[in-house]
């Protein structure tokens, strides 16, 4: 039996790091994405122990900009035959307003552009297994997000003059949600895409966002869970037997959740997805009825 191949992206630490450390439990090589050459170097010799006869990678990319994304594709072609679970993990919440050098706000960069592009790049150039799974981290503070129904911001720049870092996030991951329920519309038969709520995480995440998310971790940290039992929910999405349904869901704690009314807005999701991709340069690709639905909690089998 052919080794499936797992590439986490965000897996210096945390929960990327914890999540890799599971899925190389459950059989997976690994192929570990984080932002430079030393913690690339760090993570791989972290994960080493736990690999026994497996195969674990580390690739380095500054998920920000658009060209590294790129050149995070072409070294994954060169790196495996084929991706059979992407974990989109990578992600910030940046306390000040700032744009990247392709003119789009940082968070929105990082949280739900750069997950949309190595999606399709790896869809584009066959990389993905035909009954791949594409597990998008969402978040708590996706409640917070806020589009226009008629006009959805997907570069967060409208953010420019009234910058506030836990709505940027939040509408940043609310975009990502959106997406990937368009995306699983769209995703050839066999293939599945999903958003994981981990929750709250006992990591250095909000400290090293600083701003408003670390004072609010200090209250909401009494109540955080460690890395390992965070990982619960992307590793089951990962590694059950049956895709879980429904297919383009939220999931929490386990189980096929509820997301935030504007994530179950059908028309602003296609609305989202195809903004996004006329933005990154990617072809859209044609609704397949791929999807199962919005809602409907329903535990993995």
């Amino acid at each position: 039996m052919t080794t499936r191949t797992a590439v986490i992206t965000g897996a210096a630490g945390g929960l990327g790091s914890a999540t890799a450390r599971q899925l190389l439990a459950a059989g997976f090589d690994i192929v570990a994405v984080t932002r430079d050459a030393d913690s690339a170097l760090a993570a791989r010799q972290a994960l080493a122990p736990d690999a026994r006869d497996l195969t674990v990678q580390a690739l380095h990319a500054d998920l920000i900009d658009r060209d590294d994304v790129r050149t995070l594709t072409a070294r994954l072609r060169e790196s495996v035959e084929r991706v059979d679970v992407l974990i989109n993990n990578a992600g910030a919440a940046f306390p000040q307003y700032a744009e990247t050098a392709d003119g789009v706000e940082r968070t929105h960069a990082l949280n739900h552009l750069a997950p949309f592009q190595l999606t399709h790049l790896l869809l584009a150039d066959g990389l993905l297994a035909a009954d791949a799974r594409i597990i998008n981290i969402s978040s708590d503070l996706v409640t917070r997000g806020r589009l226009d129904a008629d006009d959805p911001d997907v570069t967060g720049v409208s953010w420019r003059e009234r910058f506030s870092q836990l709505a940027v996030y939040g509408t940043a991951k609310l975009a990502g949600v959106l997406a990937t329920v368009a995306l699983a519309e769209r995703l050839p038969a066999g293939m599945n895409a999903y958003s994981a709520n981990p929750g709250v995480i006992r990591t250095g995440f909000s400290a090293k966002s600083g701003g408003l998310l670390k004072a609010v971790s200090s209250v909401s940290g009494l109540f955080a869970q460690a890395p390992d039992k965070a990982a619960r929910t992307p590793v089951l999405l990962a590694t059950t037997t049956t895709p879980p349904a429904p297919n383009g869901g939220f999931f929490a704690k386990g189980a096929s959740a509820t997301p935030p009314a504007p994530a179950r807005d059908t028309d602003l999701a296609a609305a989202v997805y195809e903004r996004t991709a006329r933005l990154i340069g990617v072809d859209s690709l044609p609704r397949t009825s791929n999807g199962q639905g919005l809602v409907g909690p329903e535990a993995p089998r």
